[in-house]
């Protein structure tokens, strides 16, 4: 079930954290980081729609892998009122930085992969090399 943020919709910890199927602990977390700034009613913490982005934006950027940190940046980023070009090339400039990376170890993956397949095939032949030797009369 997705709830549809309207404006002036607000949210308790306990829905942002069941729509998005993370932990309210979670949530708080992120708002120590300073990803979610909640308004206060008495001891009860209430989200609203920036909030409700905010941490769409924050889980969104986990599964791309990137770190809380830049997450921030990149979140923060889009909170200014100035020309969008800087920020839409900061993001790019964050985005070919962060496929680089994963491009690196794709191929260090793909190395060691072969290099897991030839000690896997150096272990067979030795081991039927063996088996050889014991069952010769």
């Amino acid at each position: 079930m997705t709830t549809t943020a309207r404006p002036g919709k607000t949210f308790t910890i306990t829905e942002l954290a069941h729509e998005f199927d993370v932990t309210p602990r979670a949530i708080r977390f992120y708002e120590d980081l300073g990803l979610l700034s909640p308004a206060r009613v008495g001891r009860n913490r209430v989200y609203g729609g920036r909030d409700r982005t905010r941490l769409k934006l924050t889980l969104r950027g986990k599964r791309l892998g990137f770190s809380l940190q830049e997450i921030k940046q990149l979140v923060t980023m889009y909170d200014t009122e100035s020309d969008t070009a800087p920020q839409l090339d900061a993001f790019l400039g964050a985005l070919a930085a962060h496929r680089q990376q994963l491009e690196q170890q794709l191929d260090d993956i793909r190395i060691t992969l072969d290099e897991l397949a030839l000690h896997e095939a150096r272990c067979r032949q030795l081991l039927a090399t063996a088996q050889k030797r014991r069952t010769k009369p």
